[in-house]
């Protein structure tokens, strides 16, 4: 077949110039109407514009798109949980500090006591929700509001006692 120009045919074959087929094994194209792929392995084309489309066509895409909801929701409710955190810390912190100022001011009375524990309160972004006397220990709760989600709305609730220390 060497010089004859007659073109040989299944694997290996070579060809002459620019022949129909030449280029078929890497793009995939059929080398003549009716014919297997060249190569002889029997693979079947890349493409082939009168195929109709696979009925999974599509289906990873709706796959990511889940996964990455999966991954926002995550994200959505672990910063809920940690605003809920911070504000529950923040109540124990302003609960803690109003107690300080009330038993500062315990020897003049409730009045006073209380009044010097709400302004602290106030200072921490926190509402007094209640403040009482026993003796010079001043028991103090402080709410502090949180909306972790929208539509959600929580208080974060703290208690705290101040005194004297005693032997």
């Amino acid at each position: 077949m060497v010089g004859t120009g007659v073109r040989p045919s299944g694997a290996g074959a070579w060809c002459r110039g620019r022949t129909p087929g030449c280029d078929a094994v890497a793009s995939g194209r059929r080398a003549f109407e009716g014919e297997a792929p060249v190569g002889g392995r029997g693979e079947r084309p890349l493409f082939e514009p009168n195929r109709p489309p696979a009925a999974d066509r599509g289906g990873a895409s709706i796959c990511l798109l889940f996964v990455g909801l999966v991954f926002v929701l995550v994200g959505v409710f672990g910063a809920a949980i940690g605003t809920a955190r911070l504000a529950r810390h923040q109540a124990r912190v302003a609960a803690d500090f109003a107690a300080l100022a009330a038993a500062g001011q315990a020897l003049r009375g409730d009045g006073p006591a209380c009044l010097a524990a709400d302004e602290l309160a106030s200072a921490n972004q926190a509402r007094m929700a209640g403040c009482r006397l026993d003796g010079l220990d001043a028991l103090v709760t402080v709410e502090v509001s949180v909306t972790p989600l929208p539509g959600f709305y929580r208080v974060a609730t703290a208690t705290a006692r101040a005194g004297p220390v005693r032997a």
